[in-house]
């Protein structure tokens, strides 16, 4: 896999030095435990995988080498080039201005793009509608485009499905921009719809199976299939694609929901009537998921802290999974934490922002708190190293830094010099 060029401030001299030693034992990431770092006071268990994947980092490089190639031109970002606010932030410093914001609302005007402007399509992707409309004024949409290779192919699945007469099924949150780049790709080839969880897959599964009246079919799902679409025909030959960033476990569950539905109807041979999709996941969504999975395994555990933007899907999907077993914080950054000991973090159920009071438990004689961290593939390594630095602070005459990381590295390469002889 390419290597990219990301700013140096992005970058953790320490992450770095952990995600080497262990890739030099496990070049093909296979093994997908943790990492535990043993500070005498308290122990971090760092996810196998979490930070910048693939797609961000090519999206952070074209979106640098843009400005670094256009001085004195405007350049603009259809929005988010990802949901990180750290990023974002010093693009924006860098001069770089959004056209919307993450729900599709107009910041700047339209109408206010010349044929000479840069603009960038951020990673999400973005509309056939808005990619048309660019290529009428002129601009030239193909230069500084950044939209991630996985999904494109999540577009190149739903083609495939509309060729063969299936209607497309998306599960993701229809606000996302990615959901909403996906449908409208989908739609210009076909007839979708957008479902976001388990409970639509079921109503849909009614509505399949014949339990449900069509007629009711636009109550539930108005704004979220194409214009035309009549249940009584579009329903008959489905496939499930997805937003590359959800739960897989709840995608599968969908998609056998689905199927399901279409059994009771037409039997269990189907006949062709359900596209036996995989999974159309990134593999950082699924690496990242496996291996916070994994970390959980972890004996003793007390607290999890997941780090990343508030608004970032695959992030929050992470915490979804540490809420299940640990008292668990989602934080930006490091600045989350306040001198007194206050915590601020984020609620992704119902979008709202909570404080805690030092909720680092407390080290003493045998008892030695265990921290899993991990972060969303949006975020800097740089952010997760301030995190754990700050964290750190709270927990007193620890083990030197230097000293632990050299600990963990030779470690590793006695565990990788055992595995090749």
């Amino acid at each position: 896999m390419r290597s990219f060029e990301v700013p140096a401030f992005y970058q953790s001299p320490i992450i770095a030095r952990i995600k080497h030693a262990r890739k030099v034992r496990d070049p093909r990431k296979q093994d997908f435990t943790p990492s535990v770092l043993d500070f005498g006071t308290v122990k971090f268990v760092l996810s196998r995988h979490f930070g910048f994947c693939y797609g961000v980092e090519n999206a952070i490089e074209i979106a640098y080498k843009a400005i670094e190639e256009n001085p004195g031109k405007r350049i603009f970002l259809l929005s988010q080039m990802i949901h990180n606010p750290e990023v974002n932030s010093d693009l924006q410093s860098r001069g770089v201005e959004f056209l919307m914001d993450t729900e599709g609302r107009e910041l700047i005007p339209r109408t206010e793009l010349k044929s000479e402007d840069v603009v960038l399509i951020p990673a999400f992707g973005t509309t056939v509608e808005m990619e048309a409309y660019l290529l009428e004024l002129g601009v030239d949409v193909s230069r500084y485009n950044t939209t991630c290779p996985f999904v494109e192919k999540v577009w190149k699945r739903a083609a495939k499905l509309a060729n063969e007469s299936h209607t497309i099924i998306i599960h993701g949150k229809p606000n996302h921009e990615e959901t909403r780049a996906t449908f409208s790709h989908a739609k210009s080839k076909g007839h979708a719809l957008v479902i976001k969880d388990m409970g639509e897959a079921i109503v849909l599964g009614g509505f399949i199976s014949g339990e449900r009246p069509m007629a009711s079919f636009k109550e539930y799902f108005s704004g979220r299939s194409t214009e035309d679409f009549d249940p009584e025909m579009h329903l008959k030959r489905v496939g499930v694609v997805n937003q590359t960033t959800m739960l897989a476990s709840e995608t599968q569950a969908i998609s056998d929901r689905v199927r399901q539905a279409i059994e009771e109807r037409e039997g269990s041979s189907n006949s062709g009537h359900f596209a036996q999709t995989r999974d159309t996941l990134c593999y950082a969504t699924n690496d990242n998921q496996q291996a916070t999975q994994a970390a959980l395994q972890t004996q003793s555990l007390d607290v999890a802290v997941v780090v990343g933007g508030y608004n970032s899907s695959n992030t929050s999907h992470l915490v979804e999974l540490c809420e299940e077993q640990l008292p668990t914080f989602f934080i930006r950054n490091e600045l989350e934490f306040q001198e007194d000991g206050l915590v601020n973090h984020f609620d992704w159920r119902t979008g709202l922002h909570q404080q805690t009071m030092s909720p680092w438990p407390e080290s003493g004689g045998a008892n030695i708190p265990t921290i899993l961290i991990t972060s969303g593939a949006s975020c800097p390594d740089a952010s997760v190293d301030r995190v754990v630095q700050s964290i750190l602070g709270f927990y007193p005459n620890s083990r030197n830094v230097e000293d632990v990381f050299i600990e963990f590295e030779q470690r590793h390469a006695l565990k990788a010099s055992a595995t090749e002889t």
